[in-house]
């Protein structure tokens, strides 16, 4: 008796989407962009993406996403009303470019 055709086997990995390993990330520890990107395998541009859908999404949830500031290392200027996720160029007081950058995670209200 044929059975159906077989359904090709689903790596572990693909199981979740990026979104998903990115939230098991966070929920670690804080991690800084560059972090999430060698974790997770994609690049940095692609973590902001994913990061930025991922505040919207958990902005009506239990949890959400808590964003530790980027800060100058030069002066120690803290960019904390910065809406935008990816690293400020440089530092308004002392136009220094050594900026730590900001870090990410997951947590509860």
């Amino acid at each position: 008796m044929k059975k159906g055709p077989k359904e090709p086997a689903i790596p572990v990995s693909m199981r979740h989407t990026m979104r998903h390993e990115i939230l098991s990330v966070l929920e670690q520890g804080p991690r800084s962009a560059g972090e999430i990107s060698r974790e997770v395998r994609i690049s940095e541009r692609e973590v902001y993406d994913h990061l930025e859908h991922i505040r919207k999404t958990t902005s009506r949830s239990v949890r959400h996403l808590i964003i530790t500031p980027a800060q100058c290392r030069k002066c120690g200027f803290i960019f904390s009303k910065r809406e935008r996720l990816r690293k400020p160029g440089r530092c308004p007081l002392c136009r220094g470019e050594s900026i730590q950058e900001a870090s990410f995670s997951i947590g509860e209200r």
